[in-house]
């Protein structure tokens, strides 16, 4: 085993990782700084400093990520309107390569010439903090445990708590639970009966968004203001990116907006059945497709419905740092130079649909779409060529074919 000087793990404070943190004190003997990123995802974080106290390490960082995950990663995504396989917005996706930033950050200024995940060899994850790594500074060794112990089985795992003397909550103690990854952008549950999509999920599993078939009855409207492409206001009110996710949430969630079953492909080859819950961001999703519709040139817009999905699989599959994502965020970007203005839409039972939009650098034209006498002229008669020209190629094609 190559010599390990020290390790920056990261780290949630829960059964895993805790578990992973005295695993490479033995194992590696030496020093582990374990880093807890804060992206919203509405748990106490002080509790993973005191375990890790316990654990008896001396330098535990805890940092607050929410704007830079939301203003550097959430939003440069939803410029470019991604879904991986037309369904999913990534919120687990986009998590990683942030996190993994951390993680060299950190380990570049103590020193440190490892870092450590908890991700298993069954998943995306370890993909995307793996190849992260290898973008920002490739002198840095990953250590993954879960490909490299021997423990095999949660009962092993479990065990191996009960040896050490980590505390092992009362509800990991008994029949596997969900597998819950959450953030401020979404909340993704997996494992047990969602294991089998044949099965309906059950109710207890939603967490951030209400039953829509009990959400309220009165539809509520909300105005999101945009800038460049980026959200920066709600119902008139400017706030900073987090605030204003962390906002859309709630508003969604009291409305049964965003949830999603999906069964998807994961990079490694097998599909995965998860719940996620993603209220904000299908409100900005819908709201931002909205203000696109009036301020895109009809080329570019359809540019950009074309290389989205290529955008979209490059951040599930962890290529965030790659130069090929880079490249297209810099198209992406440049398309967003006038995409400003202002959208409302109506949430109810479920739904986030926009019913009106005005930008002060609009291309839409009342004038030349109306059926009523125009300002603008516009001759009927031109369509005629127009037409011709474009059937040419199929005028020969149905000639050739006896048509």
């Amino acid at each position: 085993m190559t010599k390990i000087e020290k390790i920056v793990l990261s780290y949630s404070g829960g059964l895993d990782t805790s578990i992973i943190l005295k695993w490479l004190q033995e194992t590696y003997g030496c020093e582990v700084v374990t880093f807890t990123a804060d992206l919203g995802q509405g748990e106490e974080l002080e509790p993973a400093r005191a375990k890790a106290e316990m654990a008896g390490v001396k330098d535990i960082r805890i940092v607050d990520l929410r704007e830079e995950f939301v203003s550097d990663f959430v939003f440069p995504m939803l410029r470019a309107n991604a879904l991986y396989e037309g369904q999913y917005l990534l919120g687990s996706s986009i998590a990683r390569p942030l996190i993994a930033k951390h993680l060299v950050g950190i380990a570049r200024e103590v020193g440190a010439d490892a870092v450590a995940h908890g991700a298993t060899g069954k998943g995306n994850d370890q993909i995307r903090f793996e190849l992260a790594v290898n973008a920002l500074d490739p002198s840095i060794k990953v250590i993954a445990p879960w490909r490299q112990w021997n423990i095999r089985s949660r009962m092993q795992l479990l065990e191996y708590a009960e040896k050490h003397h980590i505390p092992v909550p009362s509800d990991k103690r008994g029949e596997a639970p969900f597998s819950i990854d959450a953030n401020l952008l979404h909340t993704s549950t997996e494992g047990k009966s969602l294991e089998n999509p044949a099965e309906v999920a059950p109710d207890h599993v939603y967490q951030r968004t209400v039953d829509p078939l009990d959400a309220p009855d009165a539809p509520e409207i909300i105005t999101i203001g945009f800038e460049r492409g980026d959200p920066v206001s709600v119902n008139g009110k400017a706030m900073t990116p987090a605030a204003l996710l962390t906002e859309l949430n709630g508003l969604g969630g009291q409305h049964g907006v965003g949830r999603l079953d999906l069964v998807e492909n994961r990079f490694i080859g097998m599909k995965s059945r998860g719940i996620y819950e993603t209220p904000g961001g299908t409100i900005l999703l819908a709201a931002h497709r909205g203000i696109e519709s009036i301020t895109l040139d009809r080329a570019a817009a359809h540019l950009k419905d074309e290389i989205m999905p290529r955008y979209a699989e490059l951040i599930y599959n962890g290529f965030w740092f790659a130069p090929e994502r880079e490249m297209l965020q810099a198209l992406i970007d440049h398309s967003q130079a006038f995409v400003s203005g202002e959208v409302t839409l109506r949430l109810y039972k479920g739904s986030a649909s926009v019913i009106s939009r005005a930008s002060p650098c609009s291309l839409y034209s009342a004038d030349l779409v109306t059926f009523e006498e125009s300002a603008i002229a516009f001759d009927h008669h031109d369509a005629e060529g127009f037409i011709r020209l474009n059937g040419l190629r199929l005028r020969s094609w149905a000639a050739r074919n006896g048509r």
